[in-house]
């Protein structure tokens, strides 16, 4: 058995301890999900410490060129910090850390988030009437009326009756609408994991069968 048939053969036997959770929770499949969520544990921990903590922190805090900036090691203090939460005593330290990261976060992302994801959407509910397909006019249309209606269910500083019912009311069938779109591209991505593992099995693992019998080539 070369290598290939051998790693063939692994992904197989976890892909049928994942799916024996369809029977019933059982020892394979807790084997098999403890080794995915270790072997992504691991495999982050060694992404994040070539990728981020040696070029952005170790290799400036001790430049090519030789020499010791002090500067850097105010991070490290602070990632020491965040560490520090396994330990009781002294867990109260990395609250400074989140507060810093929360912090700068804010701040650092404030204005984009507030040109991507507030101002691109007022823009998206402006339209012309002067447009010559029908259909982009009607398409439109219903982007601003579901907007609106939907800003008006979640507005509950006035009671949900004669208009203003009925526009919230308008909004749930939007929301529900737009949950169950998102919920089918759910649906489908899932589908194609399960349509990929049963390529996987069917081209890839069961060809290797014959051939451990000695009946391939």
């Amino acid at each position: 058995m070369n290598w290939e048939i051998l790693g063939i053969w692994l992904g197989a036997l976890v892909t049928f301890c994942l799916y024996s959770f369809l029977y019933r929770d059982n020892p394979f499949y807790k084997f098999a999900e403890h080794l995915f969520v270790g072997m992504s544990a691991g495999y982050w921990v060694i992404y994040n410490i070539e990728n981020v903590l040696i070029p952005n922190w170790w290799q400036k805090m001790f430049p090519a060129e030789g020499g010791f900036s002090w500067i850097w090691v105010i991070p490290g203090i602070f990632a020491l910090f965040m560490i520090a939460r396994i330990v009781p005593k002294i867990a109260s330290f990395s609250r400074l850390s989140l507060g810093m990261i929360i912090g700068a976060g804010a701040g650092l992302n404030m204005v984009s988030f507030f040109q991507t994801n507030a101002l691109a959407q007022v823009k998206g509910t402006i339209f012309s009437l002067a447009s010559d397909s029908v259909w982009s006019v009607f398409s439109s249309l219903v982007l601003v009326i579901g907007v609106v209606s939907g800003l008006v269910y979640f507005f509950f500083s006035k009671a949900h009756t004669g208009v203003v019912g009925k526009t919230a009311n308008v909004g749930i069938t939007i929301l529900m609408v737009a949950f169950g779109a998102s919920f089918g591209y759910t649906i489908m991505a899932r589908l194609s994991l399960l349509i990929g593992r049963c390529q996987f099995l069917l081209e890839d693992w069961l060809p290797t069968i014959p051939r451990l019998l000695g009946f391939g080539g």
